[in-house]
């Protein structure tokens, strides 16, 4: 029989606020254990917590960019349950009245066409802390297992954004999940960092008989914190519930884990239902209370959005999708592009530059837009030799290399590496004869009507001018020699 997959995610992403949620405790990251919890974190008793005005402001923020509603007033819950981490016995999040309701997410598919994720709810919450599993040497030498708790991470601001079950495989999911994370980045609310946690993902996925309306009986994957591991925990979910289904067997409403080791999901718990939290309005935080006049001064300075921006780059630029999608993938990046493309005048250039060897080079060295070596004043050095015919393309490499390498800017590194182009046609001419006089053999093949072989002598005499000739000199005087 065959199957559809349907997914929705719930994505944590931790919002960029020097403080927690609703204390003044710290949020940096990489702090010693247990040093950024406070009393309000811990909920000792008598102490009240306090909304972070900064963390209202970035939901507010998140919600506009997607087209939601924002509520006029919404309520913090208490969601009830325990675990070591969470020594209140509640966390603070939001239930029936959050304050991001419907809005959704234009995605962009493999085969260029454009998929709405709709967004059911963002809502405020804060993280709980974490357990710390390790091994310790125990007394008399014998080796145990301990585990520890670390509250630094408690009280620390959340958005929990839902999308519907939209989805309909692991590759739209990281689609959507890549989104979602270019975009709290984009307009400044997180750093999206996902090896500290900053952006974590939960992924509900269930199947159901193709054509059917009625959804299956889902499993939710827990803490998946790359975009890798999304892919891989979803593939091996979907083929682990078909087998089962195929088989006759039902699946069984769980949390679960992926453990990238094994690359597999593994039972963690049976899934709660919103009941079993037990959710109540918390007696201690009066409703929020977001007025137009708040939304407009918290949003006045939202930079154009990536799908806006996208479309732009495209028509104002001539260029394709994929250069457009690619210049846009971070803000810093249509920032470096922009500069890039007013400083030589020529956006296409630009374009095939920053995406072609500034692109590789990042990714070779895993850095992003805003660490790079190269800046857009030196790229632009480098394009407007190329323009001016100074180098050629291949050299041009390698005075990309060398502005990488930090060399000095374009002129310096093409003086002291020797690599200014040869325009002088009487230069280049004695090259072309003498290549043309040692060949033969390639004379007559060509003048026999192999074009081809015309390749063999630019190259011939690009190699005798160590890259230096000008091609469009080159490719003139050998059609002219070789004619005769």
């Amino acid at each position: 029989m065959p199957w559809e997959t349907v997914i929705g995610l719930e994505i944590h992403t931790q919002l960029k606020t020097a403080s927690k949620i609703f204390s003044g405790a710290a949020t940096a990251f990489g702090a010693e254990p247990n040093r950024q919890a406070c009393a309000i974190d811990l909920g000792l008793p008598g102490v009240l917590p306090v909304l972070n005005a900064e963390a209202v402001r970035h939901a507010v923020r998140f919600g506009t960019a997607i087209g939601a509603e924002i509520a006029p007033r919404s309520v913090f819950a208490r969601k009830n349950y325990f675990y070591p981490d969470l020594p209140k016995g509640y966390q603070i999040s939001q239930y029936e009245l959050p304050v991001v309701g419907r809005g959704q997410v234009d995605i962009l598919l493999e085969n260029g066409s454009l998929k709405t994720i709709g967004v059911t709810r963002a809502h405020l919450e804060e993280d709980a802390g974490k357990s710390v599993h390790e091994d310790a040497l125990g007394d008399a030498g014998s080796n145990a297992r301990f585990s520890g708790i670390d509250l630094n991470r408690a009280g620390t601001p959340l958005l929990e954004i839902v999308s519907e079950p939209d989805l309909r495989s692991p590759q739209e999911a990281v689609t959507y999940a890549r989104k979602i994370h270019q975009l709290v980045r984009w307009i400044g609310i997180s750093d999206g960092n996902m090896q500290e946690g900053s952006f974590r993902v939960d992924a509900n996925i269930s199947l159901r008989p193709a054509g059917s309306d009625r959804l299956g009986t889902r499993a939710e994957i827990k803490n998946i914190n790359s975009f890798r591991f999304l892919q891989k925990a979803l593939e091996f979910e979907i083929e682990r519930q078909r087998d089962i289904l195929e088989d006759g067997g039902s699946i069984v409403q769980e949390t679960r884990l992926y453990d990238a080791d094994q690359d597999e999901t593994r039972s963690m718990r049976s899934k709660e239902e919103a009941n079993d939290y037990r959710y109540f309005p918390d007696p201690d935080l009066l409703p929020l209370a977001i007025d137009d006049e708040f939304i407009a001064a918290t949003t006045a300075d939202l930079p154009e959005l990536p799908d806006a921006m996208r479309t732009r780059f495209a028509e104002q630029y001539g260029l394709g999708a994929a250069d457009a999608s690619l210049l846009t993938g971070s803000l810093a990046m249509a920032d470096f592009f922009e500069q890039t493309a007013a400083g030589c005048g020529d956006p296409r250039l630009a374009a095939n530059w920053i995406t072609g060897a500034l692109a590789a080079a990042l990714n070779k060295t895993d850095l992003d837009i805003g660490s790079s070596p190269v800046s857009p004043a030196g790229l632009v050095g480098l394009l407007k030799r190329i323009q001016d015919n100074s180098i050629s393309g291949k050299i041009a490499k390698q005075v990309f290399d060398g502005l990488w390498a930090g060399e000095g800017d374009t002129d310096q590194i093409i003086a002291a590496r020797g690599l200014k182009q040869i325009t002088d046609t009487g230069a280049i001419e004695g090259i072309v004869d003498a290549v043309i006089a040692a060949n033969p053999q390639q004379v007559e093949q060509y003048r026999a009507g192999k074009d081809k072989v015309f390749g063999f002598f630019v190259g011939q005499v690009m190699k005798q001018s160590q890259g230096k000739a000008n091609p469009g000199v080159v490719n003139q005087l050998l059609k002219n020699k070789l004619a005769g």
